[in-house]
């Protein structure tokens, strides 16, 4: 009882410092736009920022209320009448920025996992073609979005070139960019953790003359889960950063074009609404990781094993 007390006390505690050491600092820090806002300031243009979306949604649904009314008017007068339906094309709000970015983060870590996890057993299976391709990892790890970005951008431009595309170029470019940057943690720890499975259960397999799938299935994967997951729980850290700076510099929708545009503004509400944006990047940053975790502890045979 006091340990899980304890557990949950710490943190809190932790947090309360946090929001003291920030209140007392933010009134020391001034800016052009006036004193950088503190806990107080940031809370209450989240609220304003509830209520814009609120003030959106309100919007949109009379904007198709009215639209129906009329496409009912014109059927009523004419059954053979040509009824188009528009989408509503408000202003995005920061929740629906939010759903933009996990959407697009959640399919270009998707897509990092799917190639990194399999890439990885094959190198960690095989010494040979781990020595072969560790220089070109190497090489490519350690590349800034910065300059992934504009490469991405003009291959997607040149290649993906339709009347009516299934989803725009600028989900495309964030996509792929958050894929280059953080498939490297994934398939680095994967072939680790393969190259790691204890020789006894290596010589097991033989003994019992498994199948490569089987071996793989039976051996390399329950040894390999901890390390993998390691990988994942990098990757989507890395992930979401990566999409927020492409976000800002490709001026993309989502969080980081949010945070871009504010500052652009220069209002009396852009510092605290840029706030609101830092604080929630860190909140949604440490959710994905705490899923991730919850995920880990979930397939894993060893929960002892699991990192907090």
């Amino acid at each position: 009882m006091i340990k899980r007390s304890t557990e949950w006390l710490l943190p809190v505690l932790g947090l309360l410092f946090f929001i003291i050491v920030w209140h007392f600092s933010a009134l020391q820090v001034k800016t052009s736009l006036g004193t950088l806002p503190g806990p107080v300031q940031t809370a209450e243009q989240f609220v304003l920022l509830i209520e814009d979306h609120a003030d959106e949604g309100k919007k949109e649904q009379a904007f198709y209320e009215r639209q129906e009314a009329r496409n009912a008017k014109k059927l009523e007068a004419n059954p053979e009448a040509n009824i188009r339906v528009r989408q509503y094309t408000g202003k995005a709000t920061f929740f629906d920025q939010i759903g933009t970015s996990l959407i697009t983060v959640t399919c270009g870590f998707l897509l990092a996992s799917v190639i990194a996890i399999p890439l990885g057993l094959l190198l960690g299976l095989n010494h040979k073609l781990y020595m072969a391709f560790n220089p070109v990892i190497q090489l490519l790890k350690p590349v800034s979005p910065l300059a992934w970005l504009p490469l991405v951008t003009m291959v997607v431009s040149a290649s993906y070139v339709s009347d009516d595309p299934l989803v725009a170029k600028s989900f495309l470019n964030s996509m792929f960019t958050v894929t280059l940057c953080s498939l490297w943690p994934t398939l680095i720890n994967t072939a680790v953790g393969v190259t790691n499975v204890d020789k006894d259960l290596v010589n097991v397999s033989r003994v019992l003359r498994l199948s490569p799938w089987q071996h793989v299935k039976t051996i390399v994967l329950p040894s390999a889960i901890p390390m993998i997951f390691t990988g994942l729980r990098l990757s989507i850290g890395i992930a979401w950063m990566v999409l927020i700076a492409a976000e800002m510099l490709a001026q993309n929708p989502g969080l980081g074009k949010f945070v871009w545009d504010e500052f652009q503004n220069g209002s009396s509400q852009s510092l605290g609404r840029i706030m609101v944006a830092v604080v929630m990047i860190g909140f949604i940053g440490l959710m994905l990781d705490r899923l991730m975790l919850l995920l880990q502890k979930h397939v894993s045979w060893d929960k002892q094993q699991v990192l907090r």
